[in-house]
């Protein structure tokens, strides 16, 4: 099956680098009758749009200050159920949706040596609540020896009419990934890369579990994710690692997706 290659976050907007597609559209091809102010305008949004998609995967520096550039190890308390791991609870002071009410206080385990990486403010979610139409990044935390875990919020429009949708109600695991595939791996998503899939209920929340095998993904070529859906949002965990990173850490990873609840 083809891989859909495109820009998740800005589907209709510049493609990504090296993706094969053709280039966004420039000045010159804008119609001559097309006053200059309106050329300018078009190429300045696509520079906007190509460096924010930069900032997401390559981590350039288009970040708002909120984020901690230390150990969460020195502000995280310590996890009781994960020994070794500190325990991460997302609040109203963390994120624009979350102080908006358009997504549920969430929650993980992570190791005391990572440290929370800053998020662009135009791929935060900051700019279009509270009525987003594409998903956004919520937080992000990573390590250079470990990989890196994001959690993605989507409209849960985008997926079903069905006002307060269960993720049953959206579908099939399978089909879930099939339209959140892109934010996992950052580009592309084939329905070849998925290894396994897994259903379960946490306290009455069901929760789709999945393995990727992603040789192109732009996040790594490893990819483990969680999701779930609650209120008008579907929330996704992804942690993901290159080979090196996977070979030493891919337990950790693990119960860090494991311990993911909303």
């Amino acid at each position: 099956m083809a891989s859909s290659v495109f820009s998740p976050l800005f589907p209709s907007a510049a493609r990504l680098p090296g993706s094969g597609s053709r280039s966004p559209p420039h000045a010159a091809s804008v119609s001559t009758q097309a006053p200059l102010a309106a050329v300018v305008s078009q190429h300045r949004r696509e520079l906007v749009l190509g460096t924010a998609l930069s900032a997401l995967f390559l981590h350039a520096p288009l970040l708002p200050a909120a984020a901690r550039e230390v150990e969460v190890g020195s502000f995280l308390p310590p996890a009781p159920s994960n020994p070794g791991f500190v325990f991460f609870r997302a609040n109203p002071k963390d994120t624009p949706a979350l102080r908006a009410g358009n997504v549920q206080p969430y929650e993980f385990v992570l190791p005391p040596t990572w440290k929370q990486a800053r998020v662009a403010n135009i791929l935060s979610g900051n700019y279009c609540q509270p009525k987003c139409a594409e998903p956004w990044v919520e937080v992000k935390f990573e390590d250079e020896r470990q990989g890196k875990v994001q959690v993605v919020a989507s409209p849960l429009i985008r997926l079903t009419n069905k006002p307060n949708a269960t993720i049953e109600d959206i579908g099939s695991p399978e089909r879930l990934i099939a339209s959140l595939g892109p934010f996992v791996t950052g580009n592309t998503f084939d329905s070849d890369e998925l290894v396994d899939t897994k259903v379960e209920n946490i306290d009455g929340q069901t929760y789709y579990s999945y393995v990727l095998e992603t040789p192109l993904a732009l996040t790594g070529s490893h990819n483990l994710a969680k999701a779930t859906a609650k209120g008008n949002t579907v929330v996704l965990f992804v942690a993901s690692a290159n080979d090196k990173q996977w070979s030493a850490a891919q337990k950790v990873l693990k119960t860090m997706v494991d311990s993911f609840q909303v």
